[in-house]
């Protein structure tokens, strides 16, 4: 049966929306809106991957256990889905919103089925491979509501093979990446969901960033990917790594300052539809066993 123009607009309303995601991630007026893309971009190590499944994490949660309760789908072109560590950080914020009632192993056991269950993890191993997949995501997209975010990690993951076939070319070489990019676009602007994908830092001159003067003056270097993909990017959030002095006081919660010398950092560049102008901001976390820690 086909559906009419007054009904797809119904069910495409009903899609949520991530601008609260994380609010100690992005600046005062929000995370993505509707339609928006976000990039997590920093070498290895700088806590990209963990962010993404504190994130994903925020979405599959439900409301009682300060999730969004949205489903979401997981492209890993990387073949790097860790999914012990992704259920091991769901089952402790599960734990941790619910211990005041004190739920029993079943109840806990069928939470943690429930947020899985909003989940769908897809693999690829080629930019044709991701570019079919996208494909075949629209049918899902137009058919879920409930689905809103697509994760993928990395987008930058066949950029050097994609280098490779293309030769001498340059339009050869971003040709696959750009219909890719064409085709996000198509899918953000007629199903309204979100976009966040990992980006991995092919420069490594990028130390951190200090303030967003350094990080505009640096941009020419860190913004390699083809121009379709750049365009559809509302947000960046430029993932870094630090140490913590070594006089730091372990005498006090000795374990807790211990898991704070590797501190990282995340400086985010909004420039969203809604606002003209660039909004900065800074925030640090560590990782513990329980996901991502903001400080």
């Amino acid at each position: 049966m086909s559906e009419s123009g007054a009904q797809l607009f119904a069910r495409l309303e009903a899609r949520r929306c991530l601008k609260d995601i994380e609010p100690r991630l992005f600046p005062e007026d929000g995370g993505p809106d509707h339609g928006e893309v976000v990039e997590l971009y920093g070498t290895e190590g700088t806590g990209k991957t963990e962010l993404l499944y504190h994130l994903l994490c925020r979405c599959l949660l439900p409301k009682a256990a300060g999730g969004l309760e949205v489903d979401a789908v997981f492209v890993d072109t990387n073949y790097s889905l860790d999914m012990l560590r992704l259920v091991s950080i769901l089952d402790s914020r599960l734990n941790a919103a619910l211990s005041t009632s004190s739920p029993s192993a079943s109840s806990d056991e069928a939470a943690l089925r429930s947020c899985l269950s909003r989940l769908l993890v897809v693999h690829c191993s080629s930019s044709s491979q991701l570019l079919l997949t996208l494909h075949f995501l629209e049918t899902t997209f137009s058919s879920r509501p409930s689905l809103t975010l697509l994760l993928i990690d990395s987008i930058s993951a066949f950029y050097w093979l994609d280098r490779c076939e293309g030769g001498a070319s340059l339009t050869k070489q971003e040709e696959k990446l750009s219909k890719c990019s064409e085709l996000l676009g198509r899918l953000l602007r007629d199903y309204r969901i979100t976009v966040f994908a990992t980006c991995h830092a092919i420069r490594r001159s990028f130390s951190g960033p200090s303030s967003s003067s350094s990080s505009s003056s640096s941009e020419s270097d860190r913004l390699y990917l083809c121009r379709h993909w750049q365009r559809l990017v509302t947000h960046r959030l430029l993932c870094s790594r630090q140490e913590a002095a070594n006089n730091m006081d372990t005498t006090a919660g000795g374990s807790r300052e211990q898991r704070r010398q590797q501190v990282f950092t995340v400086h985010c560049i909004s420039s969203s539809s809604s606002s003209r102008t660039k909004a900065h901001r800074s925030s640090s976390f560590y990782v513990t066993d329980g996901g991502v820690e903001f400080i």
